[in-house]
């Protein structure tokens, strides 16, 4: 029994540890990539209302997503989902959400603009 609660209390910790880990690990990403400073609020907004809730987003704020690079895009939503206040959002349906943002921002910019 009490090799069954160190095994419990390890496993506890290594996941604590990692989870830490992981977050200092986006945080350092975001500050190295200065990537809270690559997009304007309006498009920032957009883009979390994209890949959080329900919306679109416009050609422009593709343009500053896909300038914003897709490191900084992936470590911005992955803070995001450690906050508290998103708790009970489901990671791999906002994961997979993020990355439809990413590729449908990625053809839309890339795509010719229709001829007035």
């Amino acid at each position: 029994m009490a090799s069954l609660n160190v095994y419990s209390a390890l496993v506890v910790l290594f996941l604590t540890c990692g989870a830490a880990m992981a977050m200092k690990e986006n945080d350092q990403i975001i500050k190295d990539n200065n990537c809270e400073t690559k997009m304007g609020l309006p498009c920032v907004l957009e883009a979390f209302t994209s890949i959080f809730e329900t919306g679109t987003i416009s050609i422009k704020c593709c343009g500053e997503l896909v300038g914003l690079g897709r490191v900084c895009h992936s470590a911005l939503v992955k803070r995001t989902l450690e906050n508290p206040l998103f708790k009970d959002l489901i990671p791999a349906r906002i994961i997979a959400k993020s990355i439809q943002t990413w590729n449908n921002c990625l053809v839309l910019i890339d795509s010719p603009s229709p001829t007035a």
